[in-house]
């Protein structure tokens, strides 16, 4: 099934969309324009691969221990997490507005012999079709929309009975622009200009409130904290001042 984003959507934000599809032929250089992703993956991923796991009783020592989970990477750009969710065995769904990201995540999964239905278009789009699905990702999206709330209702609505949410963005206070904006595009340009908008940044607090609203039980949050020094990412329990991530259950 391929599908088309409408463009009247109350979360679909042409400008955010037109930065990535700027970007899309870079997805999988680990020196391009997405190098903090690449850097941050191995971090998320854990903290990922972890929640699934402890939500669905499954053993990450197993050969595929996302067997029978169907997935939904929303905002799935080159594919970064949707290959790792396919190799541990998940049925995997990428979704992405930006249609030029779908050909370069489809192009890379063929290499790397990985089965993903990778498809351009928004949740509310796959939400109207009656998908459901066991796990939604919803990684750096969310500062990306146009409505976070219609956002994570959309999210909801996608999500099977006792389904797991985990969506991660970045906090809004002077550390977050001073690192994420003024560090991170302007001083290290690992991000072009302009890539984020420090007035979208959603704050802790405010994202709980957002997936409460969607009628979604937050169960954990976490940060993700980069060491200058050690030049990596690690997890934590305390420091959620820049990137952070929250994990959710539909218990509808």
């Amino acid at each position: 099934m391929q599908a088309t984003p409408s463009e009247n959507s109350t979360t679909f934000d042409a400008d955010e969309v037109a930065k990535f599809e700027a970007m899309a032929a870079e997805w999988w250089d680990p020196n391009g324009k997405f190098k903090p992703l690449h850097m941050l993956n191995p971090c998320r991923l854990d903290y990922i691969t972890r929640q699934i796991a402890a939500e669905f009783d499954r053993d990450l020592n197993d050969t595929l221990p996302f067997k029978g989970l169907r997935i939904l990477d929303i905002g799935c750009g080159g594919g970064l997490l949707s290959e790792p969710m396919a190799r541990l065995g998940a049925d995997v769904i990428g979704a992405d507005a930006a249609a030029g990201n779908i050909p370069v995540a489809q192009a890379h999964a063929r290499q790397m012999g990985l089965e993903i239905d990778y498809r351009n278009c928004l949740a509310e789009d796959l939400a109207e079709a009656g998908e459901v699905f066991d796990v939604v990702l919803n990684m750096e999206v969310i500062e990306h929309v146009a409505d976070p709330q219609a956002f994570l209702n959309a999210c909801k609505t996608l999500l099977k009975p006792g389904g797991l949410l985990l969506c991660s963005t970045i906090n809004r206070n002077p550390k977050s622009f001073a690192v994420a904006i003024v560090g991170a595009e302007h001083i290290m340009r690992w991000l072009p200009k302009g890539t984020h908008d420090w007035k979208k940044f959603i704050t802790p607090d405010e994202l709980v409130e957002l997936i409460k609203n969607a009628e979604i039980e937050p169960v954990d949050r976490k940060g993700f904290v980069f060491n200058p020094l050690l030049w990596s990412w690690s997890i934590s329990d305390r420091d959620l001042s820049v990137n952070y991530v929250t994990a959710s259950v539909n218990r509808a």
